[in-house]
């Protein structure tokens, strides 16, 4: 997911020696500066999706963290898949950091162990991360230097605002502390974050681009950060309905009190139970229009009959 929040600077003493750093003094026209200002009213609005907000307060369910896993794992695999294509192009070379950056295979570790070994039987591209993917295969194979505004999008944010909602989710969603089911936020070969991204930083100025061709790859790093919310939007759909799916076919929600689990409707209808839940088979029989019909003639004879005790 694109960046929610920046990393605190310096946070861990650096155990590799990176050869290039960013330096003090960068100029406007560095790509790194015209991506920062150029995508910050797109960045602002990722971040303030409903999907990202409630991420961040830990209001995030299991079912829709590993659907977000899932769209994660196809768009680095697109994204990846077209870095490797253009690994030698002089217009994305400097970029390419497989080891400390790529992670489709890290993304594989959490599809397994939140879905099982046939993990990818179980898993689809959903709409609106498949835009993103043919956006990414199209860029990668016709004008491969706008690359750079996919790999800036996502891996920088992976090592800024990632690290927040990798804490996030590990204790919201109760994960083991050992970082199963958050591998993706995990980079094993990056000693030091905020050095890397100097460096990284340093390697997209350095590249041979000349002033349109910057303004393009800033328009693309947009369009990229627009795929990411339809995505987030997307989910939070999905979100909504997995609040609702517990209350369809017109019976009454559970009334907060108890472990919800313990009531066998519920249980049915997350198929771990047979029904039978007394208070909701009477609530719903009420509902047929025929008994309706019955009760409400019951209830005329009873008042009758109480009008002439009275009397």
């Amino acid at each position: 997911m694109p960046s929610a929040l920046e990393s605190p600077e310096g946070a861990e003493e650096d155990t590799l020696r990176y050869e290039e750093t960013e330096g003090d003094a960068v100029s406007p026209m560095d790509l790194s500066e015209l991506l920062k200002e150029g995508t910050k009213e797109s960045h602002d609005r990722a971040e303030n999706t409903q999907f990202v907000k409630d991420f961040l307060k830990g209001r995030i369910k299991k079912e829709l963290f590993k659907l977000a896993t899932v769209a994660l794992y196809f768009t680095y695999s697109a994204l990846e898949e077209e870095m490797d294509r253009n690994k030698d192009n002089p217009v994305f070379a400097p970029l390419y950091f497989p080891v400390e950056l790529h992670r489709r295979e890290a993304l594989a570790k959490d599809l397994k162990y939140f879905y099982g070994e046939d993990w990818k039987e179980k898993i689809q591209c959903s709409e609106a991360t498949q835009q993103y993917v043919d956006r990414i295969h199209h860029v990668g194979q016709h004008e491969p230097e706008l690359l750079v505004a996919h790999a800036y999008t996502r891996y920088m944010g992976d090592l800024s605002g990632g690290q927040v909602l990798k804490k996030v989710a590990q204790r919201a969603l109760k994960l083991p502390s050992t970082e199963e089911g958050i591998q993706f936020y995990v980079f094993d070969n990056i000693s030091n974050a905020q050095q890397f991204k100097q460096l990284y930083r340093a390697r997209m100025n350095a590249l041979d681009l000349d002033k349109d061709t910057k303004e393009r790859i800033v328009e693309e790093a947009n369009k990229a950060f627009r795929f990411n919310m339809q995505v987030f939007d997307e989910l939070d759909k999905i979100g909504r309905s997995l609040a609702e799916e517990a209350q369809d076919g017109g019976f009454p929600v559970h009334d907060g009190k108890g472990d919800i689990r313990k009531c066998p409707y519920y249980a049915d209808k997350l198929g771990t139970a047979s029904p039978g839940c007394p208070f909701h088979a009477a609530v719903g029989l009420a509902r047929q229009p025929l008994v309706q019909l019955v009760l409400a003639a019951c209830m005329a004879l009873a008042a009758g009959a109480a009008a002439w005790y009275i009397l």
